[in-house]
């Protein structure tokens, strides 16, 4: 497919953030969209996606290193999330878990994902991921708001089967709503 350079995403840059979900392995499809249509994308994977997909996956459809750890060594004095937080048009986070809502809503920054999120003062823009009872639950809902009052935008879940068997919310949204809602938020 070729870049959709009238696209707002064409010239972007954009941190994409990849929490543990089983959802995890469609982020790759995003990352792929998002680099032909010309972004510039900035891959961030926590430990827990590190279990369901592989750094080298984002770094090979993005041409870029992926960032996985806060505490990485860097050849020069560079600290990771701030420089990903100052370049970034757009952060997107894509599957977000439960645990990364609830971690960003109460403000903590343990990991670079997490730590990046809230140095930017760039757009976020969270495409949640969980089983439906997580995503229905009251304390999830509540994070959700409490970011929503803080500016930050949601994209789906998608209702349908999800990774347990069962029915209901908490599918990551498709890939088409995530992009119009990247393209709404740029």
């Amino acid at each position: 497919m070729p870049a959709r350079r009238n696209s707002p995403r064409a010239g972007a840059t954009i941190v994409l953030g990849v929490a543990g979900s089983i959802a995890a392995y469609k982020a790759a499809e995003l990352a792929s969209r998002l680099t032909k249509d010309g972004a510039a994308v900035f891959a961030i994977l926590t430990a827990a996606a590190e279990e369901f997909i592989r750094p080298l996956t984002f770094q090979t459809l993005t041409g870029h290193p992926v960032g996985t750890g806060l505490f990485t060594e860097a050849s020069e004095w560079d600290p990771r999330h701030i420089s990903l937080a100052r370049r970034a048009d757009l952060v997107v986070v894509a599957p977000a878990t439960a645990h990364f809502i609830g971690k960003a809503a109460g403000g903590l920054a343990d990991d670079l994902l997490s730590a990046t999120v809230l140095a930017t003062r760039a757009p976020v823009l969270v495409a949640p991921a969980m089983n439906a009872g997580m995503y229905e639950n009251p304390i999830v809902r509540e994070n959700i708001a409490r970011l929503r009052r803080r500016g930050w935008s949601f994209v789906g879940p998608a209702t349908g089967r999800l990774a347990c068997g069962e029915e209901g919310i908490g599918r990551l949204a498709g890939l088409e709503d995530i992009l119009a809602a990247i393209d709404s938020v740029l």
